[in-house]
């Protein structure tokens, strides 16, 4: 039996973790990204601006992530989003339309009752690494 490569990855494009985890794991050409929050870069604080701005600033972090560990957006095949606030969703779909404007991943949205330094939102993705060819159904 062949042996699959597990690789950590970190980014100095993201805010170092605010605990023990990895800001992303690549096993054989799948990465899973742990949860991104909007905080501040350089301490360990929300972004000003309310969900919206917290929703972008995340995106942005996670297409960073994504783009480092040699992947992007457009390779996202599922996404999670958590909420503190389901009155959120519209706001948050706002941010993320701007982001996944096509080849649309799967994606969950749950209300959660907290998230790390009172973030209101929390976004992780699964993504593939490498050349991927988009097939349409």
């Amino acid at each position: 039996m062949s042996k699959i490569t597990r690789k950590v990855v970190y980014t100095s494009r993201n805010p170092k973790p605010v605990s023990h985890f990895s800001q992303a794991i690549i096993a054989d050409r799948t990465i899973y990204c742990s949860g991104v929050i909007g905080i501040e870069m350089d301490e360990p604080k929300v972004v000003p601006g309310g969900v919206a701005a917290q929703a972008a600033t995340a995106l942005k972090y996670l297409s960073d992530l994504l783009e480092d560990a040699g992947s992007g957006i457009d390779n996202v095949v599922k996404i999670t989003i958590l909420l503190t606030d389901m009155q959120d969703y519209d706001a948050v779909n706002v941010e993320y339309k701007k982001v996944f404007s096509s080849n649309h991943p799967a994606r969950t949205c749950v209300a959660v009752s907290k998230l790390p330094l009172g973030a209101a939102v929390e976004i992780e993705a699964i993504a593939i690494v490498g050349d991927v060819q988009h097939v349409s159904a």
